[in-house]
């Protein structure tokens, strides 16, 4: 990395924790989906179990050398590895979108835009820089959730039933394949989508569409129409990095210097 795309790295992750309503959203997303919701069901399976009856269908899923455990690590099982990997989803897109969306458009914004185009570095370079923020950024919002989560959620679950959580191999899945592929492939539409929209919120709200397919997927799982597995997982991690780097490579190709300034 040269210093111009580092200077252009640090300067995109300068503005965003400078802002206080954006930083305030990056914060609540994470800590909601990792904290609160996955306490409310290991309590509710500890002191409540009848109230999640509706969880017995997705149970009766699990594999055979499983189903042996008792009900109440079952659902904690159950919580860890199959249903919580579906909503850390949405934190990596959650963040990516938030800092892709004010990408080119944020520097429109802040009339820097010819500036940036003056800059030693091509367009094509441009382009690179303000993704590989975003990513950047996204996985660092991500990593810091996932260990806040794993140290709340284990310190409650030892004091509550003496056991260790420990993480499944989904989570490798996760956070090394599948996180990284969403994001990228979220950050790559909405770079593209911020050099032609003209302000931040319009380019966040076509970035809401991307939770959308995550949505359906925690849905099925809570219907009982399907259990996220970890071959499943893998195959969708598979399927979204070729994607995402279709899609990175398709951008890459038709974004120019015209994309930015015609729609000015």
């Amino acid at each position: 990395m040269n210093r111009a795309i580092s200077a252009i790295v640090k300067k995109d992750m300068w503005e965003i924790t400078a802002n206080r309503q954006l930083l305030l959203m990056i914060v609540i997303v994470p800590l909601v989906l990792t904290l609160v919701v996955p306490s409310i069901f290991l309590l509710s399976a500890h002191f409540a179990p009848q109230e999640m009856e509706e969880l017995q269908e997705l149970m009766g899923m699990l594999p055979e050398e499983m189903q042996n455990v008792e009900t109440e690590e079952l659902m904690v099982r159950l919580l860890m590895n199959h249903i919580l990997p579906l909503f850390f989803l949405i934190i990596p897109i959650m963040a990516a979108s938030v800092m892709a969306a004010s990408s080119f458009v944020g520097e429109k914004e802040q009339s820097t835009l010819e500036t940036l185009l003056y800059s030693p570095l091509t367009v094509r370079q441009l382009f690179h820089a303000k993704v590989l923020a975003s990513f950047l950024f996204s996985m660092l919002v991500s990593g810091i959730a996932f260990l806040g989560m794993i140290l709340v959620l284990g310190v409650e679950m030892y004091a509550l039933t003496g056991v260790m959580l420990i993480p499944g191999i989904s989570w490798i899945l996760v956070l090394a394949l599948l996180s990284p592929a969403v994001s990228l492939i979220a950050i790559t539409l909405i770079v593209r989508g911020s050099a032609k929209a003209q302000s931040v919120m319009e380019a966040q709200q076509k970035a809401a569409f991307l939770i959308l397919p995550v949505v359906f997927l925690i849905a099925g799982q809570f219907l009982g129409v399907m259990l996220l597995s970890v071959w499943i997982l893998a195959g969708l991690s598979a399927v979204l990095a070729v994607l995402a780097w279709v899609l990175l490579r398709t951008s890459l190709a038709k974004f120019s210097g015209e994309m930015l300034l015609g729609n000015r």
